[in-house]
Parts: structure tokens; C-alpha cells; sequence
């Protein structure tokens, strides 16, 4: 009996040991952060040194595939082109963050093994990387949804604090997700194929370029019981000058604490592996 409590007291010990260890990189990589967003600017530029417009290149690609689906989209949905276009630029933008910090989740360890291996820095930093630039993606992108919501007038009934709102909890989000995701594919390799084939999947289980209309389609199971159609909703709706369901905010909400906490306890009951498995 003496050897069982004296074996679970040093169980909650470690346990306790590990869940501070975690707190503290963290904690750490708060003063990091300046790091991390040299290490995510280093990586837009080095992708496109070279190059006359640089990552807008990207943008430039995004805004024609705007175009051509809103067009083709709208003629073939039998919907006003000043409607479906708005509609379609924000789901296309939002959905590149989205699904970019996810699949690029997967290389956030495996791509900086070397400096994890040479190095003390915080693993949380690397996390911030990855997430930061996407952000700086998505500020080049945002001149596609600018410019439409310019050119049909949509400013002028957009709710943009609303929607900048919505965007802090996609963040929250994707950034656990994104964790969760680039703890998973230090240890097996196959993770990465798997969330590109998930993600290929989603994008047309998801409203991105479809518009679900009203009534029952709003409460079908692929829309309840799919995060990314809250995720774009709480998005697109404001800057529509409409307004996202409340459902969406309190999924989204209950999401963003359920799977950071689920996902800080795995990375702090594994976090002294990661490196091995790299």
C-alpha cells in the first residue's frame, strides 16, 4: 500500500514537473516572438527572392481564380454577379489562411529539426512562425477582398470590427489545430498526407465558393458539424453586412478552449520527445 501512494505521489509529481516545464517554453516564447516574426519574414521573402512581385504573386494567382469562379459560379447558379462575388473573395481568402497554417502545421517541427536539435529556443516559437506567416500572407490577400468589397459597394454596410472578432477565433483556433497537428507529424510521418487529404476533402464540404441559402440547408449536419463553415462564417458574414450565427461564436469558442487544453497537455506530456522523434 506504502509503494502504491509512494508511486502515484512521484507520478503526480512528474506530471506536475512536465505541465511546468510546458508553462515555462510558453512563458519563454513570448520573448521570442520578435524571433518568430524574423524567421517568418525571412521565410516569405527567401520563397520569392528574386522575383519582381514577390508574394503577391500568390495574390495575383488568388485574385484570377476570384474571378473566375465568381463569374462562372454566378452564371452557373443563376445568382447576381455583385452578390456572389463579395461572397466568393472572402471565402477564397479566408479559406487560404485557414487551410495553409493547418497543412503547413505539419512541417512546423520536421522543418526547423536542426535548430531544435543545436538549440534551447522555446518550441511554442516555432508555433508563432508558422502562424505569423500566414498572417503576413493573409495581409497581402486582403487587397482582393478590399478591392471587391470596393468595387460592388459592399463597404459601406460591412461590419469590420465584428469580423476582425470572428477572425481572433479563427486564429485561436488554427493555431491549436495547427500544434496539435505539427506534434503529431514529428512522430508519424504519415500525418501530413493524411491532413492534405482531409483538407482536399473539406474545402468542398465547405461553403467556400457554394452559398448554403437559407432555411434547412443552414441546418444540415455537413454545415452544424463542420468547424470551417463556422470559421468562414464568423468571417464573412459582418464583412457582408450581415451577421454570423450566434451558434457559430460558441462553437467556435467552446473549440478554441476544449482543444488548447487537450492539445497543452499532450505537448506537455511529450514535449522533451518531440525532438527524438525528429
Amino acid at each position: 500500500m506504502q509503494i502504491a501512494e509512494h508511486m502515484l505521489r512521484t507520478g503526480r509529481r512528474g506530471t506536475l514537473h512536465e505541465f511546468s516545464m510546458a508553462l515555462a517554453d510558453l512563458r519563454g516564447s513570448r520573448d521570442k516572438v520578435g524571433l518568430a516574426w524574423s524567421l517568418a519574414w525571412h521565410d516569405v521573402v527567401s520563397r520569392y527572392r528574386g522575383s519582381i512581385l514577390g508574394p503577391f504573386w500568390i495574390t495575383l494567382s488568388m485574385g484570377l481564380m476570384v474571378l473566375g469562379i465568381g463569374f462562372l459560379y454566378a452564371r452557373l447558379f443563376h445568382v447576381a454577379v455583385h452578390d456572389f462575388m463579395p461572397f466568393v473573395a472572402i471565402g477564397i481568402v479566408s479559406w487560404g489562411l485557414i487551410s495553409v497554417t493547418i497543412l503547413e502545421g505539419c512541417d512546423t517541427f520536421t522543418a526547423a529539426s536542426g535548430m531544435l536539435s543545436q538549440t534551447s529556443l522555446p518550441m511554442f516559437t516555432f508555433l508563432w512562425r508558422t502562424v505569423l506567416r500566414n498572417l503576413i500572407n493573409l495581409a497581402h490577400h486582403a487587397v482582393i477582398i478590399l478591392a471587391v468589397l470596393v468595387w460592388y459597394g459592399v463597404w459601406r454596410k460591412a461590419n469590420l470590427p465584428l469580423s476582425l472578432v470572428g477572425l481572433v477565433l479563427v486564429i485561436l483556433n488554427i493555431t491549436w489545430i495547427s500544434y496539435a497537428i505539427a506534434i503529431a507529424s514529428a512522430r508519424f510521418r504519415d500525418i501530413p498526407q493524411i491532413v492534405g487529404s482531409v483538407m482536399q476533402f473539406a474545402i468542398f464540404m465547405t461553403p467556400v465558393f457554394w452559398r448554403p441559402g437559407g432555411g434547412i440547408m443552414t441546418q444540415h449536419a455537413v454545415l452544424l458539424f463542420n468547424p470551417f463553415f463556422h470559421m468562414l462564417d464568423v468571417i464573412r458574414s459582418p464583412l457582408l453586412g450581415g451577421h454570423a450565427s450566434s451558434l457559430s461564436y460558441v462553437i467556435l469558442g467552446i473549440m478554441a478552449v476544449a482543444g488548447w487544453a487537450a492539445t497543452f497537455s499532450v505537448f506537455a506530456l511529450i514535449r522533451r520527445r518531440i525532438v527524438h522523434y525528429l
